[in-house]
């Protein structure tokens, strides 16, 4: 009788393991058809298009691979730079069967570009992403967006209206308050250059004298180099050089003004700030800080425990962009969040 019993169990197990190998195999195995999409033609590209009070223009957006549970909008930075920032994502995400969607924001290279700063506004873009995740058919059973930089201004403002329509966030290296980051960057990551190379810097600035070739050089020796993405210049990713080359300045200096130490001058995110209201989200949230990043890791990390769900991952060989400088550590992070949000084994840190 035990035999049998011992019998029964050791073939309900084999079914149960089988049945989800099968289903694991399933998600990869269609991880890259387009049987069932309707942007096979062009490979995965779709102009969505916007509407807004000045008219309807059209986005660009491109999804790579099938999954009904994992759906991630990546939500670039600058405002005005591009999808390129993530092409890093294609040595990682499909080998793990994880659907992502590049996306240029109105204003952006692939997307319309609109001459007019009206449209310009946080509400106005959120607007868009709302847009933007109904003609790609998602919702909270599968729909993430992470948002780096000005794109995590972007993914916490969507968040803050529309978490409903979400699975999980996750806000990759920006800070909740704009006042907070110029106060990190003119009293901390400044002083840390050679004092000569700060005044400079610093009076460049004062006298507005954004485009001056010295500027950009003392820019990239001392800090881009250090804070934005640490390696020597020449080395920098052909993706990251084409998305700078990409930017559009109208959008990136009306929004966040020509200086990179803070938001400064008539830019319109200067007074940015919703570090009171980040305890109303309450979705699955991921907030990535990294040690030599721009933003203060410390403030993000608060973020994280402030949100009702957080967890924080951080980035020790990183900067503003930890998925190129610290790749091994930012992917596992993310991965494993997007993991564990879907599996529903997700824990706050």
């Amino acid at each position: 009788m035990k035999i049998k019993i011992y019998t029964l169990l050791f073939i309900s197990l084999f079914l149960m393991t089988g049945c989800k190998e099968k289903t694991e195999d399933s998600v990869k195995a269609n991880y890259l058809s387009f049987a069932k999409r309707d942007d096979q033609f062009t490979g995965g590209i779709k102009m969505i298009p916007i509407t807004t009070p000045k008219g309807t223009f059209k986005v660009w957006t491109k999804t790579v691979g099938n999954n009904p549970t994992i759906k991630v909008l990546l939500l670039h930075g600058g405002p005005g730079l591009t999808h390129e920032l993530y092409e890093a994502f294609d040595g990682y995400f499909p080998n793990e069967s994880i659907e992502y969607i590049y996306y240029d924001q109105l204003g952006s290279y692939y997307s319309d570009q609109p001459n007019d700063t009206s449209l310009w506004t946080n509400e106005r873009f959120v607007e868009e992403v709302e847009q933007v995740r109904k003609a790609l058919g998602c919702d909270n059973t599968n729909f993430y967006v992470l948002g780096q930089s000005w794109g995590g201004i972007l993914a916490m403002e969507y968040a803050l209206k529309y978490q409903k329509n979400l699975k999980g966030l996750i806000i990759s290296n920006m800070m909740a308050s704009a006042p907070a980051y110029n106060k990190y960057a003119e009293e901390v990551l400044g002083p840390k250059l050679p004092k000569a190379v700060f005044d400079q810097i610093k009076t460049f600035e004062k006298n507005k004298d954004y485009t001056n070739p010295k500027y950009t050089e003392l820019l990239f020796k001392y800090y881009y180099t250090e804070h934005i993405l640490r390696m020597p210049v020449d080395q920098w990713p052909e993706s990251i050089n084409r998305a700078f080359k990409h930017m559009n300045p109208s959008v990136y200096v009306y929004m966040q003004g020509p200086s990179e130490f803070g938001i400064t001058g008539n830019a319109t995110l200067k007074d940015w700030d919703v570090t009171a209201r980040l305890k109303t989200i309450t979705v699955p949230t991921l907030v990535i800080g990294a040690k030599f990043d721009t933003m203060d890791p410390k403030h993000m990390e608060w973020m994280s425990h402030e949100v009702q769900n957080g967890r924080f991952l951080f980035c020790p060989n990183g900067s503003h962009l930890s998925q190129y400088d610290d790749q091994k550590n930012y992917f596992k992070g993310v991965i494993q969040f997007l993991r564990d949000v879907d599996s529903g084994e997700f824990k706050r840190g």
